[in-house]
């Protein structure tokens, strides 16, 4: 079973499933249809994390994210203009100053579905590109969520480098259901598929990308490219009465989801009724809690003053669970900037189970799309501070903080579950309801995806640091929550703005339970 938020890219997984292939090579072949199908969430020029796990074998991971380049020093941002108390653009060449990483990502999984995990791995890499490619060549309907998501930031774009003659028509954000071809990047997926991943980072693919990024103002030089290499790490994990759960490390936010649902466990959430205005207030509640630690502690783990372990002990989380009153709302404040991404899951008939996710920040990334190779370049190095004083100030070679978070879980019952979202703050607060509903509360997937959803703060398209719900919740539970001292704002019935989430449950049978989200243009795919 595979689940995405474009349908085509579960497809592309399933597909490459019913000719043999595991988990790790359909994963692969999604995140190269995703990248093209899905435009104005995810490319090939941002970063990706992967949770994996093989039955038997150790959960493990793989952090594709690209470091800032060597010349993204504060210093060169002043040479530009910027001082220590401005912030770095969220758009433009000199946006794009990190290193994009997931297709070093692609790399690794495919060598670990041959060698690495013994999963006998068989798929070459042109085949998990094919249809990605021929997607880009031949184009793709636009979905809705291009086109809205297109005109929304047709002004804020249409003057960066490659935008327009990419991404427009005429000038115009193109309409729903026309197509969509992308001819400069399927040369650009031809020629990984031909040479290897490594390709985009130490060979001929490599090299043009250096001339690209700097020919149009980015830091980003060849040695930059050539020293980036996507890491085998062991996830985050949480002893949670249900079972294990995991995450992926520092510098991304996993480490705050996991203890979001450690606060929760501390405070026993089954006593409340699903989805009532108590079962809400305290998972806000838990958010806050971990938000305000993140953004004292969570940054490149080279950086951090305080290991994730310690910051998901029983007694740091039972403290954090100490602080949340019953029924009174902490006062909140301004959270992270907008981003935008997209998870997939994918669990094999061997029960080998991928948690993924990859993305480009804000909507189109940097918004420069690279006049030869096609590839619209992320900005996710944007997150740096340039005040020296700042738990992510900027230095070469240093990792931003990433929104990004793939989850994983192994039930105590022998369930194994694989779930996640796309954007921003949101992602923690999406996988804390997805989480929930279905482990504890023992709701289907579907269902506990398909049901009105929450959202403390900003995420993509949303600037307020309000309590955002979907319209679909009761009066009584908006009046409720305001009554605790929650600053409510309605979204409407089935908003995008809380995410686009996924979830895949494997039985002990064998049997997988699926569920996509009706916000995104998604399926689960299965056989």
């Amino acid at each position: 079973m595979a689940v995405a938020p474009h349908s085509l890219a579960s497809e592309s997984a399933l597909a490459i499933l019913r000719e043999g292939g595991n988990a790790l090579e359909a994963m692969v072949a999604a995140a190269a249809t995703i990248a093209v199908v899905y435009p104005h969430m995810n490319s090939i020029g941002g970063d990706s994390f992967w949770v994996i796990n093989s039955p038997g074998k150790a959960v493990g991971g793989i952090d594709a994210c690209g470091a800032a380049a060597q010349l993204a020093s504060r210093h060169w941002y002043a040479d530009h203009g910027f001082g220590p108390l401005d912030s770095i653009p969220f758009r433009g060449p000199i946006a794009a100053n990190t290193v994009a990483g997931t297709i070093s990502g692609w790399g690794t999984a495919h060598a670990l579905s041959k060698q690495g995990l013994g999963l006998g791995g068989k798929t070459p890499l042109s085949r998990l590109l094919t249809d990605a490619i021929q997607y880009a060549e031949y184009g793709v309907p636009v979905s809705y969520s291009q086109q809205n998501l297109t005109e929304k930031k047709r002004i804020e774009l249409e003057s960066q480098p490659g935008f327009s003659d990419t991404f427009l028509v005429n000038g115009k954000s193109p309409i729903q259901g026309s197509i969509f071809k992308q001819s400069r990047l399927a040369g650009t997926l031809r020629q990984i598929a031909k040479n290897g991943t490594d390709d985009f980072y130490r060979g001929d693919l490599a090299n043009l990308l250096a001339k690209e990024l700097e020919n149009i103002g980015s830091p980003l030089r060849l040695v930059d490219l050539q020293r980036h290499q996507a890491k085998l790490i062991d996830p985050l994990k949480l002893p949670h009465s249900l079972g294990n759960i995991y995450n992926m490390t520092p510098p991304t936010q996993g480490v705050v989801s996991l203890m979001i649902l450690g606060i929760l466990d501390q405070l026993n959430l089954k006593q409340f009724k699903v989805d009532s205005a108590e079962y809400i207030h305290h998972c806000v509640e838990a958010t806050k809690q971990a938000f305000i630690v993140r953004d004292q502690f969570v940054t490149d783990p080279a950086y951090m003053k305080k290991s994730p372990k310690q910051l998901l002990s029983p007694a740091f989380l039972k403290s954090l669970a100490k602080n949340i009153r019953p029924d009174v709302a902490l006062p909140w404040g301004a959270g992270k900037v907008p981003a935008d991404t997209i998870w997939m899951g994918v669990i094999d008939a061997n029960g080998n189970a991928v948690s993924f996710i990859q993305s480009i920040y804000h909507e189109f990334g940097s918004g420069i799309v690279l006049p030869k190779s096609g590839i619209n370049w992320q900005n996710r190095g944007c997150s740096f501070s340039l005040n020296p004083n700042s738990l992510n100030t900027l230095e070469p070679f240093r990792k931003p903080f990433h929104t990004l978070n793939p989850a994983l879980a192994l039930l105590k019952d022998g369930r194994t579950m694989v779930y996640g979202t796309m954007g921003g703050d949101g992602q923690p607060q999406t996988q804390c309801a997805v989480f929930t509903r279905t482990a504890i509360y023992g709701l289907d997937p579907q269902d506990a995806i398909s049901r009105p959803r929450w959202l403390l703060g900003r995420t993509w398209g949303q600037t307020s640091d309000t309590l955002k719900i979907e319209s679909r919740f009761s009066p009584w539970i908006a009046k409720h929550l305001s009554g605790m001292g929650h600053e409510i704002e309605l979204l409407d019935s089935f908003d995008e703005t809380v995410g686009h989430a996924g979830c895949i449950i494997r039985d002990t049978s064998g049997v997988l339970r699926g569920g996509w989200d009706p916000r995104s243009d998604g399926g689960v795919s299965a056989f």
